[in-house]
């Protein structure tokens, strides 16, 4: 399975707040859009839908998108080894949060937790919520794959979050309940056996076990206030110029009521558009598989024949 990098979720998190504007609806069966608006307005429905499939294929021309497609079960850079201890420890989550009757047995085992949670934390949780979000802040200004639009974008996003983390009651124990039944529930629909389906699950079996748990993550969120559908249908999209097969986007929505504001460049390839960003991310990572970096050679001399391994090393000092 595709383990999405850093810069592709920001990529997608970005596009969760692009809505679409209710105009005629296009033929959809072509990849990209007849216009950028379009382009954008389609991502976003499928999106909505939680159609993932959909999407990467509206969202990138064909030839990208077989690669993605072709890349999706290639072992990436650095990849850990799944342990039996990953293995035990998934299980063990597994089955406490599909066996039966799980939702009552996971409630009754946090009822106690919350009420404690909540008098050691109630006072400094806004605090920490504060710190949580200079420690996010400082690590989207460090991102070197990300734009500086990107990252404003990003700054605005946790401006409006952070008061509403501040403020939601967390320690509910109503609202708590609902969110158990919405985990366990969405951990059925997902039926995962192991880490290694997990890791090695095929392109389309992946967009739709990203469906269910995208499906799961919204209804967890309107139990504690923040609604994804209401800030998708909030947004307005406009052109604001188009020059040498590149249009510059701009997109104004609401996030928990407050308005806000950001822009993306969209680019013509074969008469359609797509979001340039998502071409630039997907090319950038083929690449990356199909050459990747060299391992770091050794700074240690080799042996020569005969000598000890600590006289070699030694000789290897400066």
């Amino acid at each position: 399975m595709r383990f999405q990098t850093l810069r592709h979720c920001l990529l997608l998190l970005a596009l969760l707040v692009l809505a679409a504007c209710h105009q005629k609806e296009e033929n959809t069966a072509q990849p990209g859009g007849a216009t950028p608006e379009a382009s954008v307005q389609q991502s976003v429905a499928l999106i909505k839908a939680g159609d993932f499939a959909g999407f990467w294929k509206h969202a990138l021309p064909a030839a990208d998108y077989a690669n993605l497609r072709a890349d999706w079960t290639r072992p990436r850079p650095g990849q850990r080894p799944i342990t039996d201890e990953d293995r035990a420890r998934f299980d063990q989550a597994v089955k406490q949060l599909t066996a039966p009757n799980a939702e009552t047995t996971l409630y009754d085992q946090l009822k106690p937790k919350l009420t404690q949670m909540e008098q050691q934390y109630h006072d400094q949780l806004p605090v920490m919520i504060g710190i949580g979000q200079a420690i996010l802040t400082t690590g989207i200004a460090q991102n070197k794959t990300m734009t500086e639009n990107q990252k404003q974008q990003m700054r605005d996003v946790l401006d409006v979050l952070r008061p509403w983390a501040q403020q939601t009651a967390w320690f509910d124990q109503d609202k708590a309940k609902q969110a158990v039944g919405v985990v366990v529930a969405s951990a059925r629909k997902l039926d995962l056996k192991s880490p290694d389906q997990l890791q090695h699950m095929d392109f389309d079996t992946a967009m739709n076990k990203y469906s269910v748990a995208f499906q799961g993550i919204k209804q967890l969120l309107v139990i504690y206030g923040l609604s994804i559908d209401d800030t998708l249908g909030s947004v307005k999209v406009s052109t604001i110029g188009i020059d040498h097969g590149l249009a510059h986007v701009k997109i104004d929505y609401s996030l928990l009521g407050k308005p806000l504001s950001t822009d993306s460049q969209l680019e013509l390839v074969d008469g359609r558009w797509y979001s340039k960003d998502l071409i630039d991310s997907e090319r950038a990572q083929h690449e990356q598989l199909l050459h990747p970096p060299a391992p770091a050679a050794s700074s240690t001399a080799p042996a020569p024949a005969g000598s000890s391994s600590t006289g070699a090393t030694l000789a290897a000092k400066p």
